[in-house]
């Protein structure tokens, strides 16, 4: 078997531009005869596998960094599941579907969680790494014999499972289909419409068309219109997208629902305090992004997460990360500054129909505030009061200090590049920026030929890079994985404490959240209605009072010290909420 993976980016390859094929003049094997990187049909490099000696130069000297090669690793015995070409993706097995069990599947982005569940749900014919053959589907049954995977596959074949998929990207849907929500989900079963849109909440806005309606909203008639079809495996690719923390938790137990004896789920989650709330059994995928993934054997959702946050799988022997990710000390060095940098008082603001009112508060040097409160109840508007994007009606804002603003809503329709965006990063926070959220590879791209999480990184770096004393992010978490998540973390609290600068974060992901802030600002109120802002509280405070109103209980796990929810109910759960500690019990 090959002991190398070689993948070329076939959008960053530009030959004519390089030289004239500047990797194949400078690849040893070829200069001694041999024909290890030769031209594509496409024009575009391609690199022979097997005369590749993994040498590093043609990786290093490529100008545009489209080239990839990696040693795999020696537990690899079987070809690939899938390959989508020469030089391009393979993926190592599949997730495993059990039946009355919800099956998480981690990892990070680019590793082939999506096409994973392509392949399972039917949309990807594996090739088993004979991309040039059609499929045989014995094959595939062979490849998988006496693994309940094989068992899954061959009730595929005789149609004996149905399968139901939720795809990533719902924000396709609206250019997909036109008409209502109602229309939509009628068009996959009228019979339903009415039962399922009434657990996940979607009865107020059935009537409006489908173009018009936010990504919560959008995400959740995607699952809608997936869980009414008379389905026995339901896929989801990242459901909680654009929801907000309660409907995370509706979302999670309504997934839960749905296993029973004739039932099984899949789902992949990035939201790892959701994840471990609505999943039984997971599989950790790990590999190396946008080259390969590898589908680790299923672990019990506690003992996955801990040994994915370790980097180590024990039965496997494989080490995928070089430091395990640690929580335990995450907070203990953030102190807040003595200098009030900008304070409110009984502020109202009228925005349409929706009032916003923020009880008296202020922001210190050095802060890190996160912000949290439901979808729709004035987190974004009360961001753009500090950042002076919109006026209040009444009370006032206390100090004039420079403000840079990320926006919930990225823009990716500009053609202007990377590198150029970045100007001020690249030349002032190269370490603190640049390095760590991994953008040099971006440089040559287009803002509109970024993915989510690489525009998500590149708003970030922009954002911090400003001459500003006060950052607010909105939604940095969104498109990231769980490793990018908490090196945003680390990256947020560097600057503050490098620079004295004040950072306010509005997120749905409480493990985030958690794992950043030194104080909350908490919202009650009522959605698209008014909403009233309370804090800075001091964490524990304001994360107690926030979770009360959640009716829901945190604690830490006894290795790993990540926060998990207590299950509903449970001895735990009715010990903290006795005790009035609904926030990691003493």
């Amino acid at each position: 078997m090959k002991k190398r993976i070689a993948v070329i980016d076939r959008e960053k390859c530009h030959p004519q531009e390089c030289g004239n094929y500047l990797c194949q003049k400078l690849c040893p094997v070829n200069r001694a005869g041999s024909d290890c990187v030769t031209p594509g049909d496409d024009t575009k490099a391609r690199i022979d596998e097997m005369l590749c000696t993994g040498c590093g130069i043609c990786p290093t000297r490529c100008p545009y960094g489209a080239i990839t090669i990696i040693n795999l690793p020696d537990t690899l015995t079987k070809s690939p599941i899938h390959r989508y070409g020469e030089n391009l993706f393979e993926l190592y097995s599949l997730p495993t579907p059990i039946p009355n069990q919800v099956t998480g599947i981690l990892g990070k982005n680019g590793i082939g969680k999506s096409t994973a569940l392509k392949i399972m749900s039917n949309l990807v014919v594996p090739n088993l790494g004979n991309y040039e053959e059609e499929p045989n589907f014995q094959d595939v049954i062979n490849y998988f014999k006496g693994s309940e995977t094989q068992k899954f596959i061959e009730k595929i074949q005789k149609n004996k499972i149905i399968l139901s998929y939720k795809p990533q990207q719902v924000d396709l849907i609206p250019k997909q289909f036109s008409g209502t929500v109602r229309d939509l989900l009628t068009k996959v079963n009228p019979q339903k419409v009415t039962k399922v849109a009434e657990k996940l909440q979607l009865t107020s806005f059935l009537d409006q068309d489908i173009k018009t309606i936010s990504g919560g909203e959008l995400q959740r008639t995607a699952i809608a219109a997936s869980v009414m079809k008379d389905a026995n495996v339901f896929m989801f690719d990242e459901p909680t997208s654009y929801l907000d923390i309660k409907q995370r938790i509706n979302m999670a137990h309504f997934i839960r629902s749905l296993a029973n004896d004739d039932t099984s789920v899949l789902t992949i989650e990035h939201d790892l305090i959701i994840l471990d709330f609505m999943t039984d059994n997971l599989n950790i995928m790990y590999g190396h992004e946008s080259t390969f993934g590898i589908v680790s054997g299923l672990k019990s959702v506690r003992e996955g997460i801990n040994a994915f946050l370790s980097g180590f799988l024990k039965e496997e022997n494989v080490r995928f990360r070089s430091h395990p990710i640690k929580f335990e000390d995450s907070q203990e060095q953030i102190i807040s500054g003595e200098d009030t940098l900008i304070s409110w008082s009984d502020v109202h603001a009228q925005m349409g129909t929706f009032q916003l009112r923020a009880n008296a508060g202020e922001i210190k040097q050095k802060d890190i505030i996160g912000v949290l409160g439901e979808n729709g109840i004035g987190k974004t508007s009360f961001v753009k009061l500090l950042a002076g994007i919109i006026k209040p009606q009444s009370g006032e804002i206390h100090g004039e200090v420079k403000v840079a603003y990320k926006a919930q809503y990225l823009d990716s329709d500009s053609d202007q590049l990377v590198v150029e965006f970045l100007s001020l990063a690249i030349t002032e926070y190269n370490r603190q920026l640049i390095q760590p959220l991994d953008l040099e590879p971006l440089f040559g791209l287009k803002l509109s030929e970024l993915s989510g999480g690489q525009l998500q990184r590149v708003a970030i770096a922009h954002c911090l890079s400003q001459d500003a004393k006060i950052f607010l992010l909105d939604e940095p978490s969104a498109y990231l994985d769980v490793e990018q998540r908490l090196s945003i973390s680390k990256i947020i609290r560097t600057v503050a404490a490098d620079r004295n600068v004040s950072i306010v974060i509005v997120d749905h992901d409480l493990m985030f959240i958690d794992y950043i802030s030194n104080k909350l600002i908490v919202f009650d109120g009522r959605p698209a209605i008014d909403g009233v802002l309370n804090g800075p509280f001091a964490k524990e405070e304001g994360m107690n009072r926030f979770l009360k109103n959640l009716s829901i209980t945190l604690r830490r796990d006894i290795h790993s010290h990540r926060p998990r929810i207590n299950k509903p109910h449970s001895v735990k759960d009715r010990e903290q909420k006795s005790a009035n500690q609904y926030y990691y019990a003493k």
